[in-house]
């Protein structure tokens, strides 16, 4: 087995542990994605560890990849991702050197520029050189690589007791095949082979003396995949490219798109939208938005939902698809190891070694205790926004099977709430979506006893039972309607009962093992306003005081209050600023109309990802914005992040109030809003039924009128209360 625990399961924890190294700010970090391969690099386009690497199924294939000119590193100039998220560009020049005994060349007259993509689990690199000088040079250019076949898990800080050997590289004329054992009995392989033969080639160095004409330009070509297929050249890399574009362009068809009057804004949508394209997967039961990069980029059942809630009004193929995923791997027997029972939702997969081998429970693993109801949820909001009642027939029995789990559960605690406590030592200490080992607290700060009861997953199971009832009355089965009606108003008493502090003003985030309130005010309390739980008198004081100081930074909501004991806003869970619960947050405020609260959280959303070069980070600090300065980077967050990319969408949607209702092909508006600074706003291919229709918003003095395009006039029904 693997020696971890579940702080190694904080990335904040791991990466220090094994890297001995500062992490680098996720600024400086690039991604680029294809299927269950993907890549991470500093700025430069070099891989130096930090968790950088070429990642193949949970696997680090290349762990070193380092360019030099002369010894030196080139000067960097500028990277940056293309609008669609399938190239990387480094831009860089030389530092002074030697290039002939009795020769030198100054800095800043070779330009080289890197630009790689990935497809079909391989890396593809061209790298070109420039010379802008009065003469031909011989540039000497070094390129240096490993790969230490680390799985995710060893990367983010786990200690194994045994590895599999790396065998023998293996070197020819233009390739280096880098092979790895494992303990499972599977060989790994990274074969780097370049478009021509390097002057000398080692097993870890490659070194070329390239010529570049006066005013011309020298190209080199480099791939790394599991196997040789043909040597790397100039039509190999545009046919990968121009494949891997028409693939990022057809999902990025899918669904309607979002066009304002701020070009500034615009920005921001198009490379969210961009993101979550690059994030989601074509498995066999359809597309899934993979969690994040580099540490969650696989299937997860949480973050799926969320993402696909988020996107829900614009593609609801994602929520098909993740609803398709999830009841295909849903569990059906109890083991302790893996956190499964009958009925539960899958919280993750993974594909690697340790997976394979059981030293962790993360090859399949079911410790997510709220996943099960927000799968329910995604159903019948998926049912409704679609009018899809042939596929919700067709995962009818696993709604049942989820269904069941929850009553199971349920049925266990003396108020019937839905409560974890790991069933094996190797699982996950908490199961929110707050699963860092120290996110759940009593109000001086000591760790409460198990089970544990949260604020948040309540309200999903009152939301999980209020759709099953929806669903149940479309199906004609009006006694379980009334039955699941009548589970969602007692789990909404008892909330209201045991949950609520008078005094405060707030919900307690949880309720510990002997029943004892967690009498901590922290952001979970802010999900009862999306599944529309609390009454209206309590969720007017609790959205007050989610805009007050304590919560609300200028730049979105904290996880926890500033005056709470544990309050830390550099910390993972306990203060920090997680964009995708600021927008739950704000949607669920526009559920009870409270809509002056989402549009400022729009805009310090929207100000924040302008600071972030317009892709929000999965989390960021959360420090109190002041005139002048700039959000404060979480070190080691994923980026991009799946439900932070939604969370632009999400935040709209509840501008807008807008909701589209399936089964009547209406699309209702209520009272809407446009972001600040927006004066018109565009939602185009907006699917109602078997129709596509543009909508438009438009600022008329101090209101927003709605409407549609005048060729869509009569395709759906649109219903405005303003």
């Amino acid at each position: 087995m693997a020696e971890l625990d579940e702080r190694q399961l904080d990335p904040a924890v791991a990466l220090a542990a094994i890297d001995k190294m500062p992490p680098r700010n996720p600024l400086k970090q690039f991604a680029l994605k294809h299927g269950d391969c993907f890549i991470v690099t500093n700025d430069r386009g070099d891989i130096r560890g930090r968790g950088d690497g070429l990642f193949r199924d949970d696997t680090r294939v290349l762990s070193l990849l380092c360019l030099t000119i002369g010894d030196k590193e080139p000067t960097l100039l500028g990277a940056s991702l293309s609008q669609d998220n399938i190239i990387f560009n480094a831009n860089l020049t030389n530092m002074p050197l030697e290039v002939e005994p009795d020769s030198s060349m100054p800095q800043g007259v070779i330009h080289i520029e890197r630009s790689r993509l990935i497809w079909q689990d391989r890396l593809f690199e061209r790298i070109r050189l420039a010379n802008y000088g009065d003469r031909t040079v011989q540039v000497p250019m070094e390129l240096e690589f490993d790969a230490d076949f680390r799985d995710m898990f060893e990367v983010r800080g786990s200690r194994r007791l045994k590895r599999g050997k790396i065998s023998a590289s293996k070197t020819s004329r233009e390739t280096v095949a880098l092979c790895y054992e494992g303990l499972d009995g599977l060989v790994r392989q990274s074969v780097i082979s370049f478009s021509e033969r390097p002057r000398e080639l080692s097993t870890s160095r490659a070194e070329f003396r390239l010529s570049v004409p006066r005013h011309g330009a020298h190209t080199l070509f480099l791939e790394v995949g599991a196997e040789q297929i043909e040597l790397p050249s100039r039509e190999r890399y545009r046919s990968a490219a121009a494949r891997a574009r028409w693939q990022m362009r057809s999902k990025r068809r899918h669904g309607a798109t979002l066009y304002s009057s701020g070009r500034v804004f615009n920005d921001w949508m198009s490379r969210a939208r961009a993101d979550i394209a690059l994030l989601t997967t074509e498995l066999p039961t359809g597309p899934y938005p993979y969690a994040g990069i580099p540490w969650f980029s696989t299937a997860f059942g949480r973050d799926g939902v969320i993402s696909s809630l988020q996107m829900l009004w614009l593609n609801p193929g994602l929520a098909k698809g993740v609803l398709a995923f999830l009841a295909q791997h849903q569990a059906t027997e109890t083991l302790p190891f893996s956190d499964s029972q009958p009925g539960k939702i899958l919280h993750e997969t993974r594909k690697g070694e340790m997976a394979a081998l059981r030293e962790l429970p993360f090859g399949r693993y079911y410790g997510g205790v709220d996943t099960t109801p927000l799968y329910i949820y995604l159903a019948s909001a998926y049912a409704r926004r679609t009018g899809d009642m042939e596929f919700i027939d067709s995962i009818w029995p696993s709604l049942r099977a989820a269904a069941g789990w929850i009553d199971s559960v349920g049925a266990l605690h003396e108020h019937g709430f839905i409560a974890y406590q790991r069933a094996a030592e190797s699982g996950l200490f908490n199961q929110g979506w707050k699963d860092s080992f120290d996110a759940v607290f009593h109000a001086d700060g000591s760790m409460p006893k198990g089970p544990i009861a949260l604020i948040e997953v309540q309200g999903y199971v009152f939301a999980a039972y209020r759709g099953l009832a929806e669903l149940a009355t479309r199906r004609g089965e009006l006694a379980l309607a009334d039955h699941w009606t009548e589970r969602a108003e007692r789990m909404r008493e008892s909330v209201e009962r045991y949950f609520w502090m008078a005094e405060d003003g707030f919900y307690a985030i949880a309720l510990d093992g002997d029943g004892r309130q967690c009498q901590v005010r922290a952001s979970n309390a802010g999900h009862l306003l999306y599944v529309e739980l609390p009454a209206p008198e309590r969720a007017r004081i609790l959205v007050d005081q989610l805009l007050t100081a304590q919560f609300h930074t200028g730049w979105g909501i904290r996880t926890l209050a500033d005056d709470e004991v544990p309050f830390n806003p550099m910390s993972y869970h306990n203060g920090s600023i997680w964009p995708h619960d600021t927008a739950i947050c704000g949607a669920g405020m526009a559920r009870y109309g409270m809509r002056d609260g989402v549009v400022r959280l729009m805009s310090g959303t929207f100000e924040a990802a302008v600071h972030f070069n317009m892709r929000l980070p999965e989390l960021f600090c959360g420090f109190t914005r002041a005139p002048g300065e700039a959000p404060v980077a979480y070190p080691v967050a994923c980026l991009p992040q799946a439900w932070s990319s939604g969370s632009a969408f999400m935040l709209m949607q509840a501008c807008l109030g807008l909701e589209i209702d399936g089964f009547e092909g209406e699309i209702h508006v209520n009272r809407p809003r446009l972001p600040i600074g927006i004066d018109r706003l565009s939602v185009r291919r907006l699917s109602v039924g078997d129709v596509r229709v543009d909508l438009h918003f438009q600022r008329v003095g101090d209101r927003v009128a709605a409407f549609l395009d005048s060729r869509d006039e009569g395709l759906a029904t649109l219903v405005v209360r303003s």
